[in-house]
């Protein structure tokens, strides 16, 4: 029960409330959802893996962080509330995977509630592009004129303000002028994935974990089951014209085939794979180039500003943008920016256990043969029931999707403002809850203990800060 009202809170929390329940929307369906939830949690919260991994400490220091932030920086404790209550929606899923997800098939439920989500936002805007968009549209790859007049609207009408209203009529579909001036159209969803660029981000970070139903010598399956939706979903990130979501998709399949075929020819090959995307508009014609990322770099560097003035705890959550007047379009600088270092450590903290223990369940020299499975003694031996029999090669399949899955998480979230999206706390519960499968049966080390883990995430967060000044150094050179 727990598992299947934590899907739909995922579904919901992607699809809206409106779009899953309609007029029911109005009552707060998913805060009634979300109680149920957390009531359910109660009597198997003590007896799970949260209390185990780090992860559970940095999510309660980031929300106190996020709290903070805004009473401080607002010094109105009803701020910091609302705050506080707009940010745990997203962190719930971590809690809700590791306490009710324990099984493969239920890591394979969760990647078809992605695909789901990425298809029915897929169909939707195919069919605003196919009934709404003019033929000559479809036939340039994305770009075409203005969007037709409203009823009621003139020739002369502003084109922005038509464009807009275009917009609202169609939700999944974003009409945008490109940098040569024309009209791009891109699919996004709604809610939280609003953005054609956080919808992108959202497939990206699907497409390897549909590896999952991956069967050796199963041609047929394989192709219904995993090529075929894999080459709708890249389909979708075309319509999406993501530049954020390509890079990441070059990172991904250079981080997937590296490891067969070496980092150089593996580099070769995501260069080739870029090279043919942009020829084919894969960006609906807007360059990838230092002065076309001019805009997102000077909001790079007001961020820095803003954590030199405001270093411990920021400017407030989700405040950024009463400062800089738009977001500053890096996950690291958003985090840094609205919460300080305080937040960034334990945004860190979240994070740096995540990623060991997804590189510790890829790598076959830190992952062993299983142990022999011990009932355990009673009349109901909870663990032996629940802990599904898995060998060292799907423990090391599972975690290099995952890496993979993380790898475009973070490419994209470093041209986005994603630091606190449902999206990377799903992927950390789907990370602790293979790796508690893999441990259980004794194939991995025990997690790091906390003492070590505090100054490594100390140490990332400091490293984050560093890179993204380079880099902004770097950028400043090259202009």
């Amino acid at each position: 029960m727990g598992f299947v009202l934590s899907v739909l809170y995922f579904v919901t929390y992607y699809l809206t409330p409106t779009v899953m329940f309609g007029p029911l929307a109005a009552y707060r369906v998913e805060l009634i959802l979300a109680a149920l939830l957390l009531l359910i949690s109660l009597p198997v919260m003590a007896k799970s893996l949260i209390l185990k991994t780090p992860q559970s400490l940095a999510l309660i220091g980031l929300a106190f962080a996020v709290f903070i932030s805004v009473l401080i920086a607002v010094r109105w404790p009803g701020g910091g509330v609302q705050a506080f209550l707009g940010f745990i929606p997203n962190v719930f899923a971590y809690f809700m995977v590791c306490l009710h997800c324990d099984s493969k098939k239920k890591l394979q439920a969760i990647v078809l509630m992605l695909l789901f989500v990425c298809l029915f936002v897929i169909a939707r805007g195919s069919i605003d592009l196919l009934a709404q968009a003019p033929p000559s549209q479809l036939a340039q790859a994305g770009a075409s004129q203005l969007p037709p007049l409203q009823p009621g609207e003139t020739e002369d009408a502003d084109p922005d303000l038509n464009s807009e209203l275009w917009n609202m009529e169609h939700p999944y579909v974003l009409a945008m002028r490109g940098s040569a001036g024309a009209w791009i159209y891109r699919l996004r969803g709604l809610g939280e994935i609003y953005d054609p660029n956080d919808f992108g981000q959202l497939i990206v970070c699907t497409i390897p974990l549909m590896f999952i139903f991956w069967r050796p010598k199963k041609r047929f399956r394989n192709f219904v089951v995993v090529i075929l939706p894999v080459c709708v979903l890249l389909g979708g990130t075309y319509l999406t014209h993501s530049r954020g979501a390509l890079v990441a998709l070059m990172a991904v399949a250079v981080v997937a085939v590296r490891r067969r075929i070496g980092t150089l020819p593996a580099l070769l090959i995501g260069g080739g794979l870029f090279v043919g995307a942009m020829a084919l508009h894969f960006t609906g014609g807007r360059a990838i180039s230092v002065d076309a990322g001019e805009d997102r770099t000077a909001l790079w560097g007001g961020s820095l500003q803003l954590l030199k003035a405001h270093p411990l705890i920021g400017v407030g959550y989700a405040n950024l943008p009463d400062y800089l007047g738009h977001t500053a379009h890096n996950s690291v600088a958003v985090c840094a920016a609205e919460l300080g270092m305080f937040g960034l450590f334990f945004w860190s903290l979240f994070l740096f256990p995540t990623l060991r223990d997804a590189l510790a369940l890829a790598s076959p020299a830190r992952v062993s043969e299983a142990e022999p499975a011990e009932p355990e003694e009673g009349l109901f031996p909870l663990s032996a029931r629940k802990m599904e029999v898995i060998d060292k090669a799907e423990v090391n399949h599972l975690g290099q999707l995952l890496i993979l899955s993380l790898t475009g998480f973070l490419v994209a979230g470093w041209f986005l403002s994603r630091a606190f999206v449902l999206t990377l706390f799903l992927l950390g519960g789907m990370v602790e809850v293979v790796y508690e499968m893999a441990l259980r049966r004794g194939m991995v080390a025990p997690r790091l203990r906390l003492a070590r883990v505090l100054p490594y995430s100390g140490i990332l967060a400091v490293l984050l800060v560093l890179v993204m000044y380079v880099m902004l150094r770097i950028v400043n050179m090259m202009h």
